[in-house]
């Protein structure tokens, strides 16, 4: 045995020599946290080693001092919280960085919490203490120890132990520390004092209570009443040889040890049999009164009875046992007392946890009915600790049920509960441990087996890193004058294609150019050609009606956005049945973490897009826009299974477009640029683009608008940059313009190409600071660039200009020009009329809505829902308002100049 005390001998019998201890363990602690993971190791290994060496003679005064228990168990107890947890956890690392990754930029670092209280139960005091100082020392923490007054020296003494070999290996003196003479108000003030940054709590429930009320965080134990069902198929001898070890081991003592066992009718006379013959002995009426009223005192569980052997119960009981030759009970020592019982509650105290060699025995008709009384066990006065089940191992169906009924940390199939939860006997990957978490089931933060991981905190260093990127477009995309015919001919191979468009283009005959080929190469087809403007999924779902009566494997696109829309929900729809357009609508902030995951499409058929507008984009765009008119909101969709596998720009497509689609459309597309080239997910892949079809729209769209068909070169341009910008914002996504004009179009039923246009300049004016009030949540770029950005397009453009602000300013200028050149009105109420009243009355709403816009997340500068609503009102009124306003972040200034 071991006589050094701690320090200089030191004694802890009142507050005032706590508080001098706890200081102490401070300044050892404050060292100790500096330790490399070398020496940690070193002092784990000794102390490790000093408490095993001393199994015997610790084992010896516990009993001794408690008078609970039985020695040779207590040896087993405390080998295992010495060998066992050392050799787990030798290896593993508890200090510095534990885990690095340089590619993603994260680092874990374990730090120690500081000083941990221990509290530790009479029922297990040598083996808990010599866990829990292991644990704390492995994680460069100290521990200060409040034993239970009546196992206070065995408890101490298992301290000294340890602490020895520790300072011996090179330990601070003070890292651990315990009360000599422990009351109720000395484990309080331990629990309660600011220094303590956790404790472990083992104990009784009010001892545990008291943990969790102390104010310092505490990982506490329930209750436990372990139920061991016995089914119809389970090894019978087995079974019952495992609880009789798992039982009488330390006499009960183990809060995992069988309280009850529930047995299937058909087998219970077999496994009674059983336990009779391994020494069973089963109470008759009388004995089981007898016994009962002296489990209980007061309604709590009787101290007298803990830990006691079935001599000493049956003494206090006043009952004789004797043998039954009819029931083949020979003389013996017998080595656990079964009481026969039926219900489950107050009125019955084996029902209760009795932490001895005491087992309540338990009838069911059936394995459910089991189950369900193994339940109603749980819930009465063990929730969370753990739960038995002896089953044929092939019984999965059985075995599911049972672990899916039960609220207990711990599930053991076929194994010795207290031998089995406290881990790494039964099942080598339950971690080994002395305090069993019962979750919240138990009152408990934690549902494990408290391991050294508990006993860290656990620092993350993450550095700034950049997720990985994409650019993601059509596999075939195929241009060039007359390229349709040529195309198309890599349909070859395909048996049916369903041809989606609307009434004009099919009336105009476009349809005919894609029939005509189609029936060169043998593909049969069918005609949607209903498709309305701004589609309505009551639309959508007549088209797709008669999509899936047709059963194609390739569908084409003919249109605008409009049916391109169309098609790509009917394709979706009809690939994906049970796909849930509120899923598909719901907004996402990042589209590679989106909540609702769309499957990949392509399996029945594959989509050809062939615009016949320049605008969209959307024959290489993830996007489509459809309007719920159950409730009259226009949806952006956006999913890259939505991107469609071929797509034909053929200019002589759109040689004949009207003048104002050619507007809208153009101003459509140069928007997509402009908001793709400033977008907070703009990358090096998609700038390039969205330059190229800005300068094409600039240089083209003009004489495309008044010459049509006359300037073949002008469309042709004018459509290459509509596809291109659809390629640069379907990578880099667009911003509030586009959230804005779909909310305005919804609301008023503006074309989206003009509802872009009306709002463009004031966007640009608003984005332009390199001061914003909120910016974008995870950027490319380092620092708000917007303003630089704009003025790099207007260098492009070659429009002049010296400083930032002057070249934002000429490009705006040319975009007021370029609208003009096109015929586009100054104002939103130029273009709706007289609409002033109900133009604002609904702003408010357009502008929250806008807001919550799929769009908006990617807008350089993060909007305030006022700032979208004075934005509206500025374009409905035409007011010119200086950038600064918005820089500044004056609201009401900006509010008070434009009157709202």
């Amino acid at each position: 045995m071991v006589n050094s005390t701690k320090g200089t001998n030191m004694q802890v019998t009142n507050i005032e020599e706590l508080e001098l201890l706890v200081q102490r363990v401070k300044t050892a602690q404050a060292k100790y946290s500096n330790y490399s993971q070398e020496q940690v190791d070193l002092i784990f290994k000794k102390a490790a080693l000093a408490a095993n060496a001393e199994r015997i003679p610790l084992a010896k005064l516990a009993v001794a001092e408690t008078g609970m228990g039985i020695v040779e168990d207590k040896v087993i107890k405390n080998h295992f919280a010495s060998e066992f947890i050392y050799n787990k956890y030798k290896h593993e690392k508890t200090c510095g960085i534990i885990e690095e990754d340089h590619t993603f930029g994260i680092e874990k670092i374990y730090e120690p919490v500081g000083i941990v209280a221990g509290i530790v139960p009479v029922t297990n005091p040598t083996a808990t203490t010599i866990f829990k100082a292991l644990i704390a020392l492995k994680t460069r923490n100290a521990i200060i120890f409040s034993p239970h007054p009546k196992s206070k020296k065995c408890t101490v003494e298992a301290a000294k132990i340890i602490l020895k070999a520790a300072i011996a290996a090179g330990a601070p003196e003070d890292i651990i520390g315990w009360i000599d003479e422990p009351t109720v108000e000395l484990s309080k003030a331990l629990m309660q004092h600011p220094e303590i940054k956790l404790i472990l709590a083992t104990g009784g429930p009010g001892m545990v209570r008291a943990a969790y009320s102390s104010g310092n965080p505490s990982l506490g134990v329930g209750a436990g009443n372990t139920p061991a069902v016995i089914d119809s198929s389970a090894h019978i001898q087995m079974a019952v040889s495992s609880i009789l070890l798992s039982k009488t081991f330390d006499n009960g003592m183990i809060c995992a040890s069988e309280q009850s066992v529930v047995v299937v009718d058909d087998i219970y006379e077999k496994v009674k049999q059983e336990f009779i013959s391994r020494g069973a002995y089963f109470l008759n009426d009388e004995e089981r009164q007898k016994l009962g009223n002296i489990i209980l005192k007061e309604g709590r569980l009787n101290p007298a009875i803990v830990g006691q052997s079935v001599d000493n119960l049956a003494k206090l009981a006043g009952i004789e046992l004797q043998s039954d030759e009819d029931t083949a009970q020979a003389p013996q020592i017998y080595k656990v007392l079964i009481g026969e019982v039926e219900t489950v509650g107050d009125g019955e105290p084996f029902a209760y946890e009795k932490l001895s060699p005491i087992l309540a025995m338990y009838r069911a008709s059936n394995f459910h009915e089991a189950v369900d009384q193994a339940e109603n066990l749980v819930e009465f006065g063990g929730l969370g600790h753990t739960s038995v089940l002896y089953t044929n191992p092939a019984n999965l169906d059985d075995i599911a049920y049972f672990e899916n009924r039960m609220k207990t940390g711990r599930v053991l199939i076929n194994t010795p509960s207290s031998q089995g939860a406290i881990g790494d006997l039964y099942n080598f990957k339950l971690d080994p441990s002395l305090t069993l978490g019962c979750g919240t089931w138990g009152g408990n933060t934690v549902s494990d087996n408290v391991t050294p991981h508990h006993l860290v905190n656990i620092k993350t260093v993450s550095q700034r890193r950049q997720n990985m990127l994409w650019f993601r477009v059509p596999p075939k995309v195929y241009f060039k004058y007359g390229c349709l015919p040529v195309a198309l001919r890599d349909l070859v191979g395909k048996e049916r294609a369903f041809i989606v468009t609307d009434r004009p283009l099919f009336d105009l005959g476009i349809v005919d150019k894609v029939t005509q080929v189609l029936d060169e190469i043998g593909v049969k087809h069918d005609v949607f050609h209903d498709v309305e403007p701004d589609p309505t999924l009551t639309n959508v779902n007549k088209g797709l009606a008669l999509l899936r009566s047709y059963q194609p494997d390739v569908i084409i696109a003919i249109g605008g956005g409009s049916p391109m829309d169309a098609a790509k929900v009917m394709w979706l729809m009809y690939e994906q049945p049970d796909v849930e357009f509120e899923g598909l609508a719901m907004r996402f902030m990042d589209i590679r973490k989106r909540v609702y995951e769309l499957p990949a499409l392509g399996q029945k058929a594959i989509m050809v897009a062939i615009p016949t507008t320049s605008g969209t984009g959307s024959e290489v765009t993830p996007f489509a826009v459809v309007t719920d008119d159950r409730v009259g909101v226009k949806y952006p969709l956006a999913d890259y299974a939505l991107t469609p596998n071929i797509a034909i720009a053929d200019p002589e497509l759109v040689l004949n477009m009207p003048k104002k689609l050619t507007a809208y459309g153009g101003i459509d597309a140069l928007t997509h640029a402009l908001e793709a080239y400033v977008s907070v997910m703009a990358t090096e892949f998609t700038d390039g683009l969205a330059l190229q079809a800005i300068r094409l729209l600039f240089k083209y769209l003009p004489s495309a608008y008044k010459n049509g068909a006359k300037d073949p070169k002008a469309r042709e341009k004018v459509h290459y940059a509509a596809t291109i910008a659809g390629m640069a914002f379907a990578n880099a996504f667009l911003g509030i313009c586009h959230s804005m004009a779909h909310k305005l179009g919804a609301t008023f039923h503006v074309p989206h190409g003009l509802a872009n246009a009306l709002m463009i300049s004031h966007v640009i004016r608003y984005n332009a600071t390199d001061i914003p009030f909120k910016q974008a949540i995870f950027p490319q770029y380092k620092y708000p660039n917007a303003k630089d950005r704009y003025a790099q397009i207007a260098d492009h453009l070659r429009l002049g200009g010296n400083t930032a602000d002057e070249k934002v300013e000429l490009l705006i200028m040319a975009i007021e020009n370029l609208k003009r050149q096109i015929d586009i009105p100054a104002t939103i109420k130029q273009a709706l009329g007289d609409e002033d009243q109900e133009f604002y009355t609904k702003v408010e709403e357009m502008a929250e809505q806008a807001f919550d816009d799929q769009c908006t997340g990617a807008n350089p500068r993060y909007p305030l829902m006022n700032d979208l609503k004075e934005l509206y009102v500025l374009a409905y009124q035409g007011c010119r308002i200086d950038a600064a306003l918005y820089h500044n972040g004056d609201a009401a200034m900006f509010s008070e100049k434009v009157g709202v």
